[in-house]
């Protein structure tokens, strides 16, 4: 029913819900069931009369039953509630005022107007005449929303006011109030106990639905307070507890609050995918209730933040700090800024990283939340050492906020991490000594808890004190503590201690993250392990042994990308497959780019140049290629190989080339260099991965299957050239289903549409085809692909590695389901170029040619630079067998027609 339905003018001679009330009161019925069960129903509750009610009763169980709608239907519990006030005042009924006031006050909480909800609980509390009970049950509501307007000190003394007012039953339930107010303290540990005093009393109470809404809304809030503490299983337990309580008892608002904060804690437990599907369900079942989406929003964001996902994270805090700013949702507010200063950080931007973390610190000052203050001063610290160098004052500071984070539990780990920053700090200032004694305190008892003496399980003579100091402090993560070990080690200069704890480090964190399915989760996670593997790299460049170099970088490959890697490789066996080619591996130390050059003679480490300079020059070659007249040079593109190739001169010569790209490489559309062109040329995720392509790339043959996705002009004419290349080939229907049931039994696959790529979200980038997209992430699924998949698409070949080794879009995804090869656009190109150049592809590829000497001649004949070959792609699928009966392997090639559209342009540079 409407809210003008709801009028009084509709419902002349009294109100119809206090006299069906009066009927159930009569017949022994409890007046709030009768008056809830009027409510539910949509009668309105219209005090049209002023005669006297004996006690009150009516009003008062009318009130009553507003309260209880106030978690189900809160616009009906808001008018309900007015409307029972209003016939409270007339016939002086306080109590019926006050329950009255409450009701609306916590309808309009959860219509996130926390202004409103605290106006009627201060009127409330206001109100001549109420009996101090339920003056004290305002109170009990008014802790809450204090609480979430920014002052939880404040809320807890409000509580005790309340308490010696209250019933055993209502301070059971202040109780689950007063531990929300706690947990934003950071005061975590009576957080829990006062939930589970609470719950010990509501378990056991009559079972009214007051008393089961309380029961989950404790499981919920102590599930919360869990979760504070990062204790992920008791978490889940008792969010998944509060749900069913809920369901069971109709209490379907509070199933969806509790439903809310399923996809925080489906991220801490590494599924991803899982996440967005309760975070789909939750952004609809929330709707109507902007600040409580706007909190879900944020609290998904943190887990996004924590899982290296800051992308994703940011675009949610883009959402919910507007509307927890409109709703004036202080303390989900300062958290939302502090977690908005922490992705800015990570995405590289410290000035507004810093911006965002004071004002954080502002707001959680005003609160009295102390105990959070630490976590923005981290922030603020971190942005300083990113914008400049290093001094011995902000060492000093980074040293004290780690002291400060100790202070909390649920912050231990955040502390070790910084010390371990500030551990760094020292050794760049060379002040050896606070270097030590930071990394002491990550350290201590390493060696004896982690590689007991000889013997030592055979005594018991140590007593469980001693055996606890003598074990690694289990605050410390295990992966920070590796690093300190390897850190301290290469202070002694005792370099084989060093790679040893790396080399343990990264085998940890390879165990942590070979669960994963997902290869975009498995990404993100290893970023843990990113800094001990850029340390372990350093070390191995110090030393300036190649084979050693190559051999960190392979290793730290494997971690992040295992579908791809493959079996480790060593450079001797790298170097007997290669043959004639050489395999160019680029690598990061520091702001500095390397490369690893391998040939079958040799394996040389040189200095490429400054990171900084090389992504500025793909920057601009990407540009210019984008705005280049056809056949016109562009000299970006001899300025970027001067940078990249130039170096490599000696060991290059005209070798056939295998790239192994990091960073901003993976965007380079390489045959646009000038001398690469017309030479063959792959591009992989690393040298494993390229051998185990390679292995795949020498399989049986099988049929070759093509598509033409929709509005193409040419991508028809484009699929009857290639099929005409290759006698017994097929066209399959460009959906879905049926591309993907082609990639199971196909050898070759060739797919002509639009292409789109998400550098954000890069797993979502896919191919269009008449009933949708294509994306990375349908490929999953698959056990199988074709050994060649060709995607005559722009920007089909683009990739982002959020890891060296890990290269997240369409073409690593066909790899890693079993392609040997990829072919893939790098840059938007126009239809009919598209035609030319896949139709002199074909020819060459049935003409007995290898698919990277193919693309390279066909890419010379035809002007068309933009595309790449991934994978391995230097062994011929066939012998010449297949080229078309009646045609001549140096037959001309086709230039396509006119008036053609360019395809779907997704530029992530």
């Amino acid at each position: 029913m409407s809210k003008e339905a709801m009028s009084e003018e509709h419902v002349p001679g009294g109100d119809p819900l206090i006299a069906a009330t009066e009927d159930h009161v009569t017949a022994g019925e409890s007046p709030v069931a009768a008056a809830e069960e009027h409510l539910a129903a949509g009668e309105p509750p219209v005090a049209a009369a002023e005669a006297h009610v004996p006690g009150g009763d009516i009003l008062i169980a009318a009130a009553e039953a507003a309260l209880l709608r106030s978690h189900v239907d809160p616009d009906q519990a808001l008018y309900a509630g007015r409307t029972v006030f209003d016939a409270a005042v007339r016939v002086g009924s306080p109590e019926a005022a006050v329950v009255a006031l409450r009701a609306m006050a916590l309808a309009s909480r959860e219509l996130g107007d926390l202004q409103a909800a605290e106006q009627y609980l201060r009127q409330a509390l206001a109100t001549p005449g109420a009996p101090s009970d339920r003056v004290a049950q305002a109170r009990l509501s008014l802790v809450t929303v204090r609480t979430e307007l920014g002052h939880p000190l404040q809320a807890l003394r409000i509580a005790a006011l309340a308490w010696a007012y209250l019933s055993p039953l209502d301070r059971a339930k202040l109780d689950t109030q007063r531990a929300v107010a706690l947990a934003h303290l950071g005061r975590y540990q009576e957080a829990v106990a006062s939930c589970d005093r609470s719950l010990r009393a509501l378990a056991s109470a009559p079972g009214t639905i007051d008393d089961r809404r309380f029961l989950a809304g404790g499981l919920l809030n102590r599930g919360l307070v869990h979760a504070y503490r990062h204790d992920w299983r008791r978490a889940m337990s008792d969010v998944t507890t509060c749900l069913q309580i809920a369901a069971d008892a109709g209490l379907h608002h509070l199933a969806r609050l509790a439903a809310a904060n399923l996809p925080f804690l489906a991220v801490r437990q590494g599924d991803i995918a899982g996440a967005f599907a309760h975070y789909r369900a939750a952004e609809d079942t929330l709707f109507g209730f902007p600040e409580r989406l706007a909190t879900m929003r944020a609290d998904f964001a943190g887990a996004l933040l924590a899982a290296h996902l800051p992308g994703e994270a940011r675009a949610l805090l883009s959402l919910a700090v507007p509307d927890l700013e409109a709703a004036q949702a202080r303390v989900a507010l300062a958290e939302a800024r502090l977690k908005l200063a922490q992705v800015e950080l990570l995405a590289g931007d410290p000035h507004r990283a810093r911006q965002a973390a004071e004002q954080a610190a502002d707001e959680l000052r005003d609160q009295d939340r102390v105990s959070w203050l630490p976590l923005a001063r981290e922030v603020v610290l971190r942005a300083r050492l990113a914008s400049g160098p290093p001094t011995p004052a902000l060492l000093r500071e980074l040293v004290e906020c780690a002291d400060e984070l100790e202070s909390s539990p649920a912050f231990l780990a955040g502390a070790a991490a910084l010390r371990l920053t500030a551990a760094e700090t020292a050794l760049a200032l060379d002040d050896r000594r606070t270097a030590s004694a930071q990394l002491a305190l990550l350290t201590a008892n390493a060696g004896r808890g982690e590689r007991p003496a000889a013997g030592a399980g055979r005594t018991a003579l140590a007593s469980a004190l001693q055996a606890r100091q003598l074990a690694p402090d289990p605050q410390v993560p295990a992966l920070i503590r590796r690093h300190a070990l390897a850190l301290e080690a290469a202070m002694k200069e005792d370099v084989a201690a060093a790679f040893r704890a790396v080399h343990e480090g990264l085998t940890e964190v390879g165990a942590q993250v070979e669960p994963f399915d997902d290869p975009s989760v498995r990404a993100h996670a290893a970023r843990a392990g990113e800094r001990l593997a850029a340390f372990g790299l350093g070390l191995a460049v110090r030393d300036g042994c190649a084979d050693e170099v190559f051999e960190w970088a392979e290793r730290w490959r494997a971690v992040t990308a295992p579908d791809l890697a493959g079996e480790p490789v060593t450079p001797e066996r790298l170097r007997a497959a290669l043959g004639p080619a050489a395999l160019v591996e680029f690598v990061t130390d520091e702001s500095e780019l390397l490369a690893v050059v391998v040939t079958a003679g040799r394996v040389a480490l040189r200095r490429v140049g400054r990171l900084l300079e090389v992504k500025e020059a793909v920057v601009r070659l990407r540009y210019a290629l984008r705005r280049a007249e056809p056949g016109s040079p562009v000299p970006a593109a001899a300025d970027l190989e001067a940078l990249l190739l130039r170096p490599l001169a000696a060991e290059l010569g005209d070798r056939p080339l295998v790239l192994v790209p990091v960073g901003a490489l993976h965007t380079v559309p390489w045959g646009a260099l000038p001398g690469l062109r017309e030479r063959p040329v792959s591009v992989a995720a690393g040298a494993a991965a390229w051998l185990a392509a390679r292995t795949r790339a020498a399989r049986g043959d099988g049929p070759v299957v093509a598509a033409a996705g929709p509005a193409l002009a040419h991508a028809h004419a484009e699929v009857e050239r290639v099929l005409a290349c290759h006698p017994g080939g097929r066209e399959v229907p460009a959906r879905i289903g049926s591309v993907l049931e082609a990639l199971r039994t196909a050898d070759v696959l060739h797919l002509a549409a639009h292409g789109v790529f998400h550098a954000h979200s890069p797993l979502l980038s896919g191919i269009t085809l008449d009933d949708g997209q294509l994306m990375a992430y349908d490929l999953l699924g698959l056990t199988r692909s074709a050994r060649l998949v060709v995607l005559s698409a722009c920007d089909s070949g683009m990739a982002r590695a959020p890891a060296d080794g890990a290269p997240l879009g369409l073409a690593g995804t066909f790899l890693s389901r079993g392609s040997a090869c990829v072919v893939g656009g790098l840059l938007p190109v126009p239809d009919e170029d598209a035609l030319a150049l896949m139709t002199a592809f074909h020819e060459l590829i049935a003409a007995g040619q290898a698919p990277d000497a193919a693309l390279a001649q066909a890419a010379a004949k035809t002007g068309v630079l933009s595309f790449a070959c991934f994978g391995a792609a230097d062994r011929p699928l066939w012998d010449g067998a297949r080229r078309p009966e009646g045609e001549a392997a140096g037959q001309p090639v086709a230039t396509g027609r006119d008036g053609s559209a360019v395809q779907l342009d997704q530029e992530p540079t």
